[in-house]
């Protein structure tokens, strides 16, 4: 009997051995199962904050691009605006065109103001010089007349014109003074 006691013993104890090692292998799966969970939850968090920052940059290029084809998709130009224009404004495709198409007509604008600030000053000079004319002639007509005055009149001296009291009326059409408009400079 006692053998059979140490056998029962023996098992026991080869038992518990087992469970012992059963116990481990689950602590150990646990763990694992932890550290899996745990590297889930990192790569997720990761993908979430990947898929919010790629979902910013689509609308922010959602914008971008929204703002450009509003850029190129410009109302027709109506009015007195030549046909050639009309088509090469329609003919724009890409912002980089309409960037140099804004650039030419710019400079364009540019010549052009500077060539109208010149006829201007060129313009005034001419007035200037007119009037100067205008004055010098006024006063030798005065001396003229005063010179032909007949002797019984000597005594009334005649009514002396200035400058400042001929009144100049202002150029009607001042533009026909101006140098004809170059329609290639004005293209863009």
């Amino acid at each position: 009997m006692s053998q059979d006691v140490r056998q029962w013993l023996g098992e026991i104890k080869h038992l518990q051995q087992q469970l012992d090692v059963a116990h481990q292998e689950r602590e150990e799966a646990y763990a694992s199962a932890a550290n899996w969970r745990n590297l889930y939850e990192t790569e997720a968090k990761q993908r979430r904050t990947d898929t919010a920052i790629a979902q910013e940059v689509i609308e922010d290029l959602q914008d971008a691009l929204a703002q450009q084809q509003q850029v190129l998709a410009l109302p027709a130009i109506t009015g007195d605006v030549p046909e050639a224009i009309q088509q090469q404004v329609d003919g724009v495709q890409t912002l980089e065109e309409l960037r140099q198409l804004l650039q030419q007509a710019l400079v364009a604008c540019d010549r052009l103001t500077k060539n109208l600030e010149a006829e201007q000053l060129r313009h005034a000079q001419t007035r200037q010089e007119l009037t100067a004319a205008l004055g010098d002639t006024i006063d030798q007509l005065t001396r003229e007349r005063s010179a032909r005055v007949v002797p019984s009149q000597t005594h009334t001296p005649p009514p002396s014109v200035t400058v400042s009291q001929v009144e100049i009326p202002p150029a009607r059409t001042p533009s026909l003074e101006l140098p004809p408009l170059d329609q290639a400079q004005c293209r863009l």
